[in-house]
Formats: structure tokens, C-alpha cells, sequence
């Protein structure tokens, strides 16, 4: 009775032999797989048959898909390129327009600094940021350096070309500038090859067409055609310094009514393309700005 109700500890296990036949079959298997020819190779093709062409549909229907988000990568690649393109065309561009313009700027800061060695004088360099009557003055000009720069009224403008004008007023940052030609202005001029003297007086006129007329004190004297006029100074070099260039004598015509020889200056200066100019300091000046020495040197 008590083997009928007992457990059988055997059952449930599998039997050695089991294990034994499964094994071989395996082995038997892959004997037979990994021959040329094998019997499974029938069933083998016969599948793929079957699912090859299935995974071929498959493939080609999921690849859209799959390739969305590297089209998108590449979409957003390509117009990143397309903009940096632009952007470089762009700033190419903005080059070219301003090639001329910033050679200009270079060879009148150049023509600054040579002008004042040539003069022997100090210059805080200053831009023209402003054309414009000021009160009775009609030929005035605003430059971005005034008391700041160490600037103050009576002092000398010259530019790369020659004589500009004179300061009239300033503010902490800017100044107001007569120029020669305005109908009021008088500096005294030198013709340089007869060292004769005499009164340089404004037209009024700006730009190219603009022309100043030279009285000499001398009535007797005659300057030459093509002769170079510089000013020759006042005292305590104010408002003029001594020895820049205004312009050459274009023609010579006696004054019955002042019995007196008056020549027609045309000016260095192209008043009417005023840019970089200099102010006259003295030297050792406390400026907020760069100075140019008269030696040419950056202080």
C-alpha cells in the first residue's frame, strides 16, 4: 500500500537515453548542414523561395521611410550650405563695393601722416561728419574731435592734400571748421618761388569749381602761372601755422581800382570730398585719440 500512494523519485526526469538520442540527432544535423550537398538544403531553398521575395517587398516598402529622416538630415545640411554660401557672397560683395573706399581711407591717412612731417607738426586725425552753414559762415564742416582731443578755437586744418581751414568752436566732441573758401575766410599766403606775400580770399564756392583769388601787397609784384602758394603764418602759429600747401596759380589779371596784380588760386583740397583731415596741436598735446608726431609716429 505504501508503494501504491508513494511519489516515483524517477518520474518527471527524462531518461538518460532521451538525452543521449537528442544529442546525436543534433550532431547529425550539423554534419549534415555543413556538408556541400546537404538533404536540408532542398528545405532551405524551398524557404527562401518563399520569404526571399516577401523581405525584398518588405525592404523596398520600409526604405522611404527609413530614408525621412536622413532626407531631413541632409535637406537641413544643404541649406546650411546654402546660407553660408550666401553669407560669404554676400560679405565678398560688401568687399568689392567697398574696396575703393577703404583704399581711399588708407592713402589719406598715409598722405596724413607724410603731411605731417612735411610740416613739422602734431595732427589729431579727425573724420568730417557734417556739412552745413554755421551762423554768418557759409562754408563750415564738422569734424568728430573737439576739447576731448585737446582741440580748441584758432587752429590750423590741413588734410593729405593741403590746407582745409581753421577750428572756429568746439564742444567736448566735435568742432566746427571754416574752410578757406567760404566768401568770409582770409589766410595769409606766400607765393614760393618769388617769396612774395599776399591776402588769399574765398569765393563761397565748394567742390572742384571752387578757386581762390591771391592779392599780393606788392603791386608791382607778378606771380607765375603754375606757381605754388603756402601760407606763411601768423603769430603764435594761430589760426595758420606757417608753410601748407593751398594751391597753384591757374591765371594772373591786374586790378586797375586797387592797382594791384591778383592772381586765381586753384586749391589742393577737393573741399567737396572732405573725409580724414588733421588738426594742428602742439606737440605733447592731451588728446583722447591717437596723435600723429610731426615725425609721423603714433603717440
Amino acid at each position: 500500500m505504501a508503494r501504491r500512494w508513494g511519489r516515483d523519485p524517477d518520474r518527471g526526469r527524462p531518461k538518460t537515453s532521451v538525452l543521449v538520442a537528442l544529442v546525436l540527432a543534433c550532431l547529425t544535423l550539423i554534419t549534415l548542414d555543413s556538408r556541400t550537398s546537404s538533404p536540408v538544403d532542398p528545405v532551405r531553398r524551398a524557404v527562401g523561395e518563399v520569404f526571399g521575395p516577401v523581405e525584398v517587398a518588405t525592404a523596398a516598402a520600409v526604405r522611404p521611410l527609413t530614408a525621412v529622416p536622413e532626407w531631413f538630415r541632409s535637406k537641413d545640411s544643404l541649406q546650411r550650405d546654402v546660407l553660408d554660401l550666401q553669407a560669404e557672397n554676400s560679405d565678398l560683395r560688401s568687399q568689392l563695393a567697398t574696396q575703393d573706399y577703404n583704399r581711399n581711407r588708407l592713402e589719406e591717412y598715409d598722405g596724413l601722416t607724410a603731411a605731417a612731417r612735411s610740416i613739422g607738426y602734431s595732427l589729431v586725425p579727425a573724420r568730417v561728419v557734417g556739412l552745413g552753414p554755421s551762423q554768418s559762415f557759409s562754408s563750415t564742416v564738422t569734424i568728430d574731435a573737439g576739447s576731448d582731443a585737446g582741440l580748441h578755437p584758432d587752429l590750423t586744418v590741413v588734410n593729405n592734400d593741403g590746407l582745409v581751414g581753421r577750428v572756429l568752436r568746439v564742444t567736448r566732441t566735435t568742432a566746427t571748421v571754416l574752410l578757406i573758401v567760404d566768401a568770409d575766410s582770409v589766410v595769409g599766403g606766400r607765393v614760393g618761388r618769388s617769396m612774395d606775400v599776399g591776402f588769399v580770399h574765398g569765393r563761397g564756392v565748394l567742390g572742384r569749381d571752387g578757386r581762390l583769388d591771391l592779392e599780393l601787397v606788392d603791386g608791382a609784384a607778378v606771380p607765375g602761372k603754375g606757381d605754388t602758394v603756402v601760407t606763411w603764418g601768423s603769430e603764435a602759429a594761430g589760426p595758420y601755422v606757417s608753410g601748407v600747401p593751398i594751391g597753384r596759380v591757374t591765371s594772373v589779371f591786374s586790378s586797375v581800382r586797387d592797382s594791384a596784380q591778383r592772381a586765381v588760386i586753384d586749391p589742393y583740397v577737393d573741399f567737396g570730398a572732405l573725409d580724414l583731415v588733421g588738426v594742428v596741436v602742439p606737440s605733447g598735446t592731451d588728446s583722447d585719440r591717437a596723435v600723429i608726431e610731426a615725425d609721423g609716429r603714433l603717440r
